[in-house]
This record gives C-alpha cells, sequence and structure tokens, in this order.
C-alpha cells in the first residue's frame, strides 16, 4: 500500500529539530480558514502544548473572526487575533498555506521569524524560507500533521484525532474524492481508534445549517446561469450572492461556503463557481471542478489558490466583469 505521506527521512527530521527543544511556537494557517486548516492547526498546538511548549495560533484575515461553522472545534477558544501574534516569534509553523499572500496580515511575520516550518499539500504551493513538509501528493494537511504527530508522539487524544478527522474528510470531500487512497483510510482508521465520532463530526460539518442558509441558498440558485460552451465546451454554472442577502439571513460569508456543493451538482457543467459578496464590495470566489479541469491553477492565477477541484480567490470587480475574467482564464485551465 501506497503510503499517506511521501517525503524524504531528512524532511522529517529538521522539522523534529525544530520541534523537539522548542520553547515557544506560533502556529498560523491561511486566512479564512478551513476545516484542514483549523483541525490540522490545532491538532499540532494540542501535542506542542502537551510537550510543554507555549503556542499561540492564529490567521491572518484583516477583519478577524473565527468562522461559525468550526465553533465546535477542540481548543477553538485558545485562538487570538493576529495582533496578538509577536512580531518575529522564535518559530513560525505555517500550515495548509499556499502562498505568502494567504498569510494576510501575518505575512511579514513569516519574513522576521527566527525559525520557519511550513506544512502543507498544495500541488500549487509557491513555497516560503525555512524547513517545507510539503507534499502534494497527500489528501489533506492534516494527513501531513498526523505522520509528524505519530513521530512526535506514541498516542494521541480524542479532541486531538478529532481535529485531524475534520482536516482530513474536508478536503477529502468526506471521502468522495480521487484522492482517497487505501492509505487515506488507513489514516482515518487510526483516527477512529483514538475515539473519533464519525457521526458527530458529519452532523456538525454537513448536518446543521441556520435557517438563513436555505434563504441564502434560494437567492442564488435563483441567479444561476449556465454557460455549456465554456472551459473547451465543458461547461461552466456559477452565481452569485450579495451582501443584502446575507444581512436579510443574519449570516457571515462562513456559513455560506455550502453553496458550492449545490451548484457543482450541475451535471452539464465540469467547473462551478459561487462569487460571494463581501462588506467591502470585493467577491470571494468558490470553484469547482467535477475532475476534468484545474481549477487550482485557474485560481492561482488569478492571484488564490487551493486543490485542483476545489479553490478560490478575490475579485474587486463587479459580477459581471469576474465572470469573463473566470471564464477567459477556464478556457487555457489544464484538463485533468
Amino acid at each position: 500500500m501506497t503510503a499517506a505521506v511521501t517525503l524524504p527521512e531528512q524532511r522529517w527530521s529538521d522539522a523534529l529539530s525544530l520541534l523537539t527543544d522548542v520553547a515557544d511556537a506560533t502556529l498560523v494557517c491561511h486566512v479564512a480558514p478551513d476545516g484542514d486548516a483549523l483541525g490540522s492547526m490545532l491538532a499540532l498546538a494540542r501535542v506542542l502544548r502537551a510537550r510543554g511548549v507555549d503556542v499561540t495560533c492564529t490567521w491572518g484575515d484583516e477583519r478577524w473572526t473565527v468562522p461559525a461553522p468550526y465553533l465546535w472545534l477542540p481548543d477553538i477558544d485558545t485562538v487570538v487575533p493576529p495582533s496578538r501574534v509577536p512580531a518575529a516569534p522564535s518559530l513560525l509553523v505555517v500550515l495548509d498555506t499556499a502562498s505568502r499572500d494567504r498569510l494576510g496580515v501575518l505575512g511579514p511575520v513569516a519574513d522576521a521569524a527566527g525559525a520557519l516550518l511550513v506544512i502543507d499539500h498544495h500541488a500549487h504551493n509557491s513555497g516560503l524560507a525555512g524547513v517545507q513538509l510539503i507534499d502534494p501528493s497527500a489528501a489533506a494537511t492534516a494527513v501531513v500533521v498526523e505522520e509528524l504527530v505519530r513521530r512526535l508522539v506514541d498516542t494521541i487524544d480524542t479532541d486531538t484525532a478529532t481535529l485531524l478527522y475534520v482536516g482530513l474528510v474536508t478536503d477529502t470531500g468526506s471521502f468522495q474524492h480521487s484522492v482517497t487512497t487505501p492509505a487515506v483510510h488507513a489514516v482515518a482508521g487510526r483516527l477512529l481508534a483514538a475515539g473519533v465520532r464519525p457521526d458527530v463530526v458529519a452532523q456538525q460539518l454537513w448536518g446543521s445549517r441556520p435557517y438563513g442558509f436555505a434563504r441564502v441558498l434560494g437567492a442564488a440558485l435563483s441567479r444561476l446561469v449556465l454557460d455549456p460552451e465554456a472551459v473547451g465546451g465543458r461547461g461552466l454554472v456559477w452565481t452569485w450572492t450579495t451582501t443584502d442577502d446575507l444581512a436579510a439571513a443574519g449570516l457571515g460569508l462562513d456559513e455560506i461556503e455550502p453553496v458550492i456543493e449545490a451548484v457543482r451538482a450541475t451535471r452539464e457543467a465540469d467547473v462551478a463557481a459561487v462569487f460571494k459578496q463581501d462588506v467591502d464590495g470585493s467577491f470571494r470566489v468558490s470553484t469547482r471542478s467535477r475532475g476534468a479541469t484545474d481549477v487550482g491553477a485557474v485560481c492561482a492565477g488569478l492571484g488564490g489558490g487551493g486543490h485542483r477541484l476545489a479553490a478560490g480567490f478575490t475579485s474587486y470587480d463587479d459580477v459581471e466583469t469576474t465572470a469573463a475574467t473566470l471564464v477567459a482564464a477556464l478556457s487555457a485551465a489544464p484538463t485533468l
């Protein structure tokens, strides 16, 4: 069976050297963090704290807030605003972040840190300095962290396993994506053996939505546009939400991310996109591919990033211009 993570032993040795004798560490993930970013960061933080390390966890959004869908995560109450991060930490661990830009306001901290450890699995990672545990073949950053944790400690507790499991199921689409291999299921098996309740995690991640979400979803679906000739004839389906939609529903942007999952089910289009208007007028664009288009490369070219089948970027144009920009970029998109 192919290993879940394939990295040279020297990389692991270098990472362990940074973590073994450290007194304090700052852990950061990408802006607008998802389950893999948060789960990976908080899981490693738990392990380091148990070893006596003074750990600070955050991410670099300018309008920093804890994403509502993840308020239930173990240790989520330990995260702090980026303003409380040391300007030059002795060790900075960057997790699930494909570029310096995705660090947001914390970009300068990466430049000033005494030592830097990057843990990631994005194929389009542009690279930061320091020790790099970057494996594009890994199904999630949580998979890389799980291997690192197993090299640090003999056993993990249920909360740590739950955090890693959240990262794993988030980035594998609940084991629906092609990255799901026997080795990935072996990782899941180890986490379940540590006490993870998959039914509880599934209910929290996908089985519970506020009433307002249905209203926003309805508004988004009413605007749905299908362009079957886009993406080289493979098709694009897209829609948008407005700040008025969110205000009427009493929701924040982080609570409507699942809208893309309903849009992506359109069988006539290989690529789906949702443009979510932010309070500053910009649009956070989420894209998904059904399997024939590398949207990660497209979004990276537009200043964002992500994975081959799930990625995003930010547009400061209006809806029509954003759509035209995306269509043009998709016309040259790499096929899978």
